[in-house]
């Protein structure tokens, strides 16, 4: 529970409002109701605005419009919200340092100061986990993985042996490191595996989504680099080199020994054949589909993935070909 007053004073913001007001909540401008506060950083939602029944919003601080309730302008609404959550949210649950009774853990393990390995975590020979790492119930971690300090491995998380995973990654439920590559030698009598020999290597500050998979490398290694973000149910196959801060959205789909450069974006259910690479700042647009390289910095959309400028241009064609077919059936009747 906070003042109005308080809340200008934490984001740095100037109050057009009655300092006293308490927000007890945070909630979007639809949902929230009296002691609420929401945040408003696009005139797409001034009509929400208009109509919110939130005690105070946080605006842009061009905003100059006429609303009923309290506002605080701020630089950037939705960073000052962000703030303001991390005040009013209940307080996170500890975590307790140690071995749980339940774990089971290898002799030849190398365990580093105060880390956490709930129940039902198996951890195999070999294994090396830095400090202050935690590693959520029912997870395991294969014979020979190196996890290096302060990571969180939510449970149910899977690395099979010999991965690389560096400081501060966090990795939610369900995500598995190191399954094999899809890789067969198909003939006339069916397919053969081919052997996957590699690791996964996961660089510093990454985060990796529930359920997301990530292949080891037929050989050599596929690579998570340093800071980048990865979305729920992301497949990831062997061989692939991601930059650094990638930030990858949810259903992507990445075929083998795809590269990507520095600062990457692929939006939703974009997906990728092999061995292509994609320049440093690129965009691939939603639902892409993309066989060919892309150079720094461009945006392309549509499947086949092409340059945005000319898929607008192919849309509004392909949109106003009902209109064209109804001239020409005008102009033969002519």
């Amino acid at each position: 529970m906070m003042t109005l007053q308080e809340i200008a004073e934490v984001v740095q913001g100037e109050l057009l409002g009655s300092p006293t007001l308490i927000v007890r909540g945070v909630a979007s401008l639809r949902d929230a109701q009296e002691g609420d506060l929401a945040f408003y950083a696009s005139p797409r939602y001034l009509s929400e605005l208009r109509e919110t029944e939130a005690t105070a919003v946080l605006v842009p601080q061009h905003f100059d419009q006429s609303v009923s309730c309290s506002l605080i302008k701020v630089e950037h609404p939705s960073a000052a919200f962000d703030r303001v959550i991390a005040l009013l949210a209940p307080p996170s649950l500890p975590v307790a340092t140690g071995i749980h009774p339940q774990a089971i853990v290898e002799a030849s393990a190398v365990l580093g100061k105060n880390i956490s390995l709930g129940p039902y975590v198996v951890i195999e020979e070999g294994v090396e986990i830095g400090d202050e790492t935690v590693i959520g119930a029912h997870s395991f971690i294969g014979a020979g993985t190196k996890i290096g300090k302060n990571c969180l491995f939510y449970p149910r998380v899977t690395i099979r042996e010999r991965c690389i995973i560096g400081n501060k990654v966090i990795l939610q439920p369900g995500v598995v490191i190191g399954s094999c590559g899809f890789g067969y030698v198909s003939s006339t009598t069916g397919h053969e595996k081919i052997p996957q020999l590699g690791i996964v290597e996961i660089q510093d500050d990454v985060e990796i989504g529930a359920n997301t998979t990530i292949d080891r490398a037929r050989f050599g290694r596929t690579l998570i680099g340093h800071g980048t973000k990865i979305d729920n149910l992301v497949q990831i196959a062997h061989n692939v080199v991601l930059g650094p801060h990638n930030m990858i959205c949810s259903q992507v789909g990445i075929s083998g020994s795809t590269r990507t450069g520095l600062g990457v974006t692929l939006a939703g259910q974009v997906g990728l054949s092999g061995h292509i690479e994609i320049g440093d700042r690129a965009i691939i647009g939603a639902q892409s589909g993309l066989s060919k390289n892309v150079p720094p910095g461009v945006v392309v959309i549509g499947s086949p993935a092409k340059p945005i400028e000319q898929w607008k241009k192919n849309n509004f064609y392909v949109h106003n070909l009902g209109k064209l077919f109804d001239r020409v059936k005008v102009l033969e009747k002519n």
